[in-house]
């Protein structure tokens, strides 16, 4: 199980900016960082939660409510 608060502020802002349906280069540019950075934020996410996609990542986060829809 994992421990609520386990996403840095960085890896929760991407994936709240995932869930309202943006693309990789969209979120890059909201946070003014690289898509290579966002698919890490994602990517380092997805391992924490153990999950191999990022739908899975975001049915996680909303069970543990680190995001909300």
């Amino acid at each position: 199980m994992v421990s609520k608060g386990i996403l840095t502020k960085r890896e929760k802002e991407v994936f709240e900016l995932l869930v309202m349906n943006l693309s990789t280069k969209e979120i890059a540019n909201a946070l003014n960082i690289s898509e290579k950075t966002v698919r890490n934020h994602i990517s380092n996410a997805m391992q924490k939660l153990g999950v191999k996609g990022r739908a899975g990542a975001v049915v996680e986060l909303l069970k543990l409510n680190e995001i909300s829809l």
